[in-house]
């Protein structure tokens, strides 16, 4: 069976496919910030237990990291760059925070990384 697809030359055009979605995130685009009245409500039940899985994979994501190797520290902080806000978006306030947040679990990791070598 052919495989139709075409693959990315580099990890630097494999990086910007995997997140080419993001650039509308939340319905920000050159037009700005499109909210959706029609998305249903989660009840609080629901959103507890999303955030137990948040904080649960957010300690396991530093945990990771900090096994890991510089490399995977850098990949981290470019993964991070590149959800910035891209040139000639609108700045969407969740990705600026979830870049923000993508750094602090980098630098949480350093600090779990420096007490494994002591």
């Amino acid at each position: 069976m052919q495989n139709n697809i075409s693959e990315p030359a580099d990890s630097e055009s494999v990086r910007r496919l995997a997140l080419s979605e993001w650039d509308s995130e939340g319905g920000a685009g050159p037009q700005g910030s499109q909210e959706q009245s029609h998305a249903p409500s989660i009840p609080d039940t629901d959103t507890v237990q999303l955030r137990i899985r948040v904080i649960a994979l957010e300690n396991l994501v530093i945990a990771i990291l900090a096994a890991g190797n510089e490399q995977q520290l850098c990949l981290a902080g470019e993964m991070a760059n590149m959800i910035s806000p891209q040139q000639g978006s609108v700045p969407h306030p969740l990705t600026i925070k979830a870049a923000s947040h993508m750094v602090d679990l980098t630098e949480k990791s350093k600090y779990f990384r420096a007490e494994r070598s002591i």
